[in-house]
């Protein structure tokens, strides 16, 4: 009887050893921001949606964590839309005929889903392809519910919203009036521990 109540005890203790395990990841994703200091603008800190879309945001993180999107450049800017960021090439100004063609070298399956694309929402950017995202992302000015379910959302601003409305503001022109006349450079994407940051002023 005592050997039947061990090996109870035993099995209990190993499931929820499981059921943390499969945890792990989840809550380890949920307590990990990134920050994205903007030259001359300032930080916005993004918190990532797992639950909805993990290998995109899994792609996002391994990005950054390769310094990928550090001195990158927009290239994209539609007041009231949306900034669109990530293109590697826009670090080289002799690319710049092909600024918004550029990615990591391999693309990633779309993880559409029901997030709505509203202020703060960062989705990736693709073509016609629905799986030709890569690097490129973009991050909404306001609501764009014609973009939901057919972009993948994989995180939210959660400080800098001010920044973002500064980022709104600038001019921009250029043959498709979406060229921002002032650089706007992502100096880097940082990712760091939620407990690390700092209270929003």
């Amino acid at each position: 009887m005592k050997q039947l109540h061990f090996l109870i005890c035993l099995g209990f203790a190993v499931l929820s050893l499981s059921l943390n395990a499969a945890d792990a990841p989840k809550t380890a994703a949920a307590d990990t921001v990134a920050v994205l200091k903007f030259k001359d603008f300032g930080d916005i800190v993004l918190e990532f949606s797992p639950e909805v879309a993990p290998k995109t945001v899994e792609n996002f993180k391994k990005l950054a964590g390769d310094k990928f999107y550090n001195g990158t450049k927009s290239h994209r800017l539609i007041p009231g839309f949306m900034i669109q960021l990530g293109d590697p090439l826009t670090k080289d100004p002799a690319m710049e005929a092909r600024w918004g063609t550029g990615d990591p070298g391999y693309k990633i399956k779309a993880e559409f889903n029901d997030r709505p694309h509203v202020k703060g929402t960062v989705s990736m950017a693709r073509s016609r392809d629905p799986d030709s995202a890569g690097s490129q992302f973009f991050i909404c000015f306001g609501t764009a519910s014609h973009l939901d379910r057919q972009y993948t959302a994989f995180a939210k601003v959660i400080q800098g919203m001010d920044v973002l409305d500064k980022l709104q503001a600038v001019p921009v022109g250029g043959p498709q009036g979406s060229s921002p006349k002032t650089p706007v450079v992502l100096e880097s994407a940082t990712l760091i521990p939620r407990s690390e940051l700092k209270p929003a002023k």
